[in-house]
């Protein structure tokens, strides 16, 4: 009996190890100091690396010593196509700060500056970032303005979520 569960756990946690959840989690933030919205993106290495070869056919090895020194250049492309920011209705621009490596994640830094809190009455981000290669592909948001706080999941079907002040 002793063997039998045994068994059964091993089969049910090896099942669970090769499934693949895919997810993003996005923080969006308003920092008073810099008068700016600070988003900040973590998404799997592997995941972004898929569709950037699918996307651009360019295989930049992140977060490795062999990483090439333009994958920078292709992530920020990437976001460009694949993530938006509105405020007040408008799309906004926003900057590409860079990137850092946790683990197998990549963490990316945005940036929407010179924004005072005074004159936001509304921001949206739109989010189809890996989207075009998972379908599976599930992003979530968290906005975080001061007090204000509300998540949301995107999917493909609804990947846009807005924070009204």
């Amino acid at each position: 009996m002793h063997k039998m569960i045994i068994l059964f756990l091993s089969t049910l946690l090896s099942g669970l190890s090769a499934h693949k959840f895919y997810v993003s989690v996005t923080q969006v933030e308003y920092y008073a100091p810099d008068q700016a919205i600070q988003i900040t993106s973590r998404v799997f290495i592997d995941d972004l690396e898929k569709a950037l070869l699918e996307r651009y056919d360019a295989e930049l090895s992140l977060g490795t010593p062999k990483e090439r020194p333009d994958a920078n250049g292709y992530i920020d492309r990437y976001l460009r196509a694949k993530f938006s920011v509105r405020i007040n209705g408008t799309p906004v621009e926003y900057k590409f700060l860079g990137k850092k490596v946790d683990n197998d994640i990549l963490v990316l830094f945005v940036e929407v500056p010179e924004r005072p809190l005074e004159g936001l009455r509304s921001v949206e981000i739109q989010n189809e970032v890996l989207m075009d290669v998972y379908e599976e592909q599930k992003n979530i948001v968290h906005f975080r303005f001061g007090e204000i706080k509300k998540s949301f999941v995107l999917l493909r079907e609804s990947n846009s979520g807005m924070l009204n002040f």
